[in-house]
């Protein structure tokens, strides 16, 4: 059992960033000095196979501050940067502790923004800044509002400034933030931030309670979604079974599983556009290989076999062609979430 631990800091800097995030994350790290005196825990969208060390050594690079991978159950230390762990959430508890989970996937990835930047709001409360950045679709930014209703400070990078501004555009769209500024500005802010003194704590809405739970896997029943919202006639792409849905106004829109994959809308419709390219694939090969074979059994037959075979090819040549015409569509809604 670890021994209890007071943190040292007076804040932590969270940050989510996806595609185009090296860049914006090696401008930002430059601009912190050496004696920064907080954590900086970083949630960038990686692909589960990929190899830590390469970003972890990148950003070393270009910042004067220690750069390691996420462990769990190590202490937060200030003028640290910790970097996730492939397939894996990254969050932090409330005695300044890491947490590194193989929880379900939320936004179609793990690890996800989202998770961290609830943690933090669960745990630190007004003591969090919170940082998003360039990216495509919405991750980021129910955290980024969990920052908020907990009291802490919230950035976004400035859209125009962004390699990919579509995250950033999102969570200017549901909340008002702190601040909106290009990224060669935010280490000079961050300098004075973390200067001054923490407001007074807020209480933690329950619903993020639960949702941070989720996350952490203390909890994860059909109870608990029952608290976040209702059952809609969807179901999850993750698991297959039933979804729940979070939030009532458009912009807001978010839908969980009990099992915890959580989505928001625009994630959902992007989840749901590759599994329908997937099962038309696979219906499309599946048309070729029996029209082939009614080609090859066509042509041992004779008469009326005959004709009926190749009646049944010119129907499955039908479908084929109509499986391609809709192939070489694109499909409405946003496009995968690619780092």
């Amino acid at each position: 059992m670890k021994k209890k631990i007071t943190p040292s800091f007076k804040f932590i800097i969270v940050i989510g960033a996806s595609a185009g995030g090296l860049h914006a994350l090696s401008a930002l790290l430059k601009g912190l000095p050496p004696t920064f005196p907080a954590p900086v825990i970083v949630v960038r969208h990686i692909s589960p196979d990929a190899d830590a060390r390469l970003l972890l050594n990148l950003l070393a690079e270009e910042t004067t501050l220690r750069v390691e991978t996420a462990v769990t159950g190590n202490a937060l230390q200030p003028g640290h940067v910790y970097l996730p762990v492939p397939d894996s959430h990254l969050m932090v508890g409330e005695e300044g502790r890491l947490s590194v989970t193989k929880g379900a996937a939320e936004n179609r990835s793990r690890p996800a923004i989202d998770p961290l930047f609830r943690s933090a709001a669960r745990h630190f409360g007004v003591r969090v800044i919170g940082i998003l950045l360039t990216g495509m679709l919405d991750d980021g930014t129910s955290g980024l509002r969990a920052i908020k209703e907990c009291g802490g400070t919230c950035i976004i990078q400035d859209p125009d400034d962004a390699e990919f501004p579509e995250m950033p555009r999102s969570a200017l769209g549901q909340l008002a933030p702190d601040y909106c500024l290009p990224v060669s500005e935010m280490g000079v802010l961050l300098t004075r931030l973390v200067g001054r003194k923490p407001k007074k704590a807020q209480a933690v809405p329950r619903h993020l309670l639960i949702e941070s739970r989720i996350a952490e896997r203390v909890t994860s029943d059909i109870r608990a979604v029952n608290e976040l919202g209702e059952q809609v006639p969807l179901s999850c792409p993750g698991c297959g079974g039933v979804l729940w849905q979070v939030g009532t106004a458009p912009a807001e829109l978010r839908y969980r599983c009990h099992v915890g994959h959580a989505y928001t809308a625009a994630s959902l419709l992007a989840e749901q556009n590759q599994q329908i390219e997937e099962t038309m694939w696979t219906a499309l090969r599946m048309f070729e290989q029996q029209r082939n074979l009614l080609a090859a059994l066509g042509a041992s037959q004779k008469g009326n076999h005959a004709e009926a075979t190749n009646e049944r090819r010119a129907v499955l040549d039908t479908h084929i062609q109509r499986i391609r015409v809709i192939l070489q569509a694109e499909l409405p809604g946003p496009k995968k979430n690619d780092p």
